[in-house]
């Protein structure tokens, strides 16, 4: 099947982006909404579509001058290692120009990360201010 790639976030249908990630065991509990505002307050977010399903997403919040935080990484399971994830990260890449790109990622994806460019770093830490995810 052809995978197209969109920056354009009033196609998504935020529902339907819910329960993929949902069922796919990536979802960090935000609701549609959350979803929705997540990626409006983002620099930068591209979409895949296998047809009119989503099969990935990707996002990154920027300063627009020297740093940029890659989050939300997502390829939904039956369409991994098939170069989703690379395009988007590379879609990502000609949006940032001149920025360090900096993500956290597990293990298991460390592999595709280092060949993308990345080098792992051994410090990182971060903090939740408050409740997680304030109610909407």
């Amino acid at each position: 099947m052809n995978i197209t790639y969109t920056t354009d976030i009033s196609r998504v249908d935020w529902a339907a982006l819910k329960a993929a990630v949902s069922a796919d065991d990536f979802d960090n509990g935000r609701t549609p909404a959350q979803m929705r505002i997540s990626c409006e307050n983002s620099a930068v977010n591209i979409f895949a579509y296998a047809g009119e399903e989503i099969v990935g997403n990707a996002r990154a919040l920027s300063d627009g001058v020297c740093n940029a935080y890659v989050v939300d990484v997502w390829t939904k399971t039956p369409y991994r290692n098939r170069g989703i994830a690379r395009r988007m990260m590379e879609m990502i890449f000609e949006r940032v120009p001149g920025q360090h790109v900096y993500l956290a990622a597990g293990e298991e994806v460390e592999a595709l990360y280092a060949k993308l460019g990345f080098t792992r770093w051994d410090v990182g830490m971060g903090r939740v201010v408050g409740q997680w995810l304030q109610p909407e």
